[in-house]
């Protein structure tokens, strides 16, 4: 395995970026739609409390799935596409 060229290391931070802000994203939107309730409605502080935890949970899971599945597809993407 040769050694890497700047452009190659940009690229590599630059997917990097974008994989832990597009699951920011991602994580944020999956902890709304679960815990939204909780806030629209007056719900008991049981119930409040159950929808923020599965919310959280819910947006971590979002955001690992997202970054490992955007980084993979990275690492796998062909060395030699022809340009």
């Amino acid at each position: 395995m040769g050694r890497r060229t700047q452009a190659d290391r940009e690229a590599i931070t630059i997917e990097i970026g974008y994989a832990f802000a597009s699951a920011s994203c991602a994580a944020a939107l999956a902890f709304g739609a679960v815990y939204g309730p909780a806030q629209a409605f007056s719900l008991s502080r049981a119930a409040d409390h159950v929808l923020a935890v599965a919310g959280g949970v819910g947006a971590a899971a979002v955001f690992v799935l997202r970054v490992t599945h955007l980084l993979w597809r990275f690492a796998r993407r062909p060395e030699n596409d022809g340009r």
